[in-house]
């Protein structure tokens, strides 16, 4: 007999888990997520789950702990209940970041949040846009990795932005851009960049000709806006034409929605991976949704069909 779809949604992005479950024509899971007097995490699972396919929406955002927290809770109550399979979906991976040592007597807290996620019970996982490949290989259990790529591309390209340039605002991120600039035919330019401390950017030199061209910054996650900034000022005082932004996660810490507001980036295009507040976005944020993505790749595992077919 075939295992009945659910999708359930914890506190992280409540909007994006309904738009998935809408689009696949089935309820959204009934579920209580909240707390206790003692602020302690408290979830009870309010739908019969048993023998069912369930997948739960929960990326893991501010306040990342209690998130993942969250997270790991929904899964361990779908397990007692005897859900026959458990996907954590995870638009957005929190402690990407720290996938390895910067330094000595560091922990590596991307792989322990994986060792966490895979200790409560899920069954496999679906991520998008992972800040390295390598946290695939965290997992022991199965890993669907999507790419927001076409959703991106596909819009750069309704915006008819002629003669581009696509920027890689750092050296890593070097696959990422070139990606993007052989989907939408435009040259590409790299910045070199160091961090002295976390969450502190400087642009040191940039390989590639952007004079009087419309230069695309792709990154995977917009966090303080410093890189993002700091590259811009770099592009305009090369003598770009004008300087747009694309990308995947928007944490947008602290002051990171004021700090583009004023800057000289023109437009800045991000997915819904992590919500984003009307007074964030402001009149240069637009917001697209990664919903349909995650729905097929859903879809598609819980019909047993390739999901890497969705990129070939």
């Amino acid at each position: 007999m075939e295992s009945k779809l659910q999708v359930f949604s914890g506190s992280a992005n409540p909007a994006l888990a309904g738009e998935i479950a809408d689009i696949l024509g089935i309820p959204l899971g009934n579920a209580f997520v909240g707390t206790f007097k003692d602020d302690e995490t408290r979830i009870r699972i309010e739908d019969n789950v048993r023998g069912a396919d369930v997948f739960v929406v929960q990326p893991t955002c501010r306040p990342v702990d209690h998130h993942i927290m969250e997270l790991l809770m929904m899964i361990e109550a779908l397990r007692r209940a005897s859900a026959r399979r458990i996907t954590a979906v995870m638009p957005y991976y929190g402690y990407s970041r720290q996938e390895k040592k910067s330094i000595g007597r560091e922990p590596i807290t991307g792989k322990l949040v994986a060792n966490l996620i895979t200790v409560a019970g899920a069954n496999r996982v679906l991520a998008l846009d992972l800040h390295t490949p390598a946290i695939e290989g965290f997992f022991d259990i199965p890993v669907d990795h999507l790419r927001s790529v076409n959703v991106l591309t596909s819009h750069c390209k309704r915006m008819e932005l002629d003669d581009v340039v696509v920027v890689s605002p750092d050296p890593g991120g070097v696959l990422r851009a070139n990606d993007f600039r052989a989907r939408v035919g435009a040259s590409l330019a790299i910045i070199a960049k160091q961090r002295p401390q976390p969450d502190v950017a400087e642009m040191l030199e940039m390989v590639g000709e952007v004079r009087g061209k419309n230069a695309v910054i792709v990154d995977d996650i917009i966090s303080t806006g410093g890189t993002l900034v700091e590259a811009a000022n770099m592009l305009m005082d090369r003598g770009a034409r004008a300087v747009y932004a694309f990308g995947v996660h928007a944490p947008l810490a602290g002051r990171a929605a004021e700090l583009i507001a004023a800057s000289s980036i023109r437009h800045v295009v991000v997915t819904n991976t992590i919500p984003v507040t009307p007074a964030q976005k402001g009149d240069k944020i637009e917001v697209l949704t990664v919903a349909p993505l995650i729905a097929e790749a859903i879809k598609r595992i819980h019909e047993d069909v390739s999901v890497s077919a969705l990129f070939t």
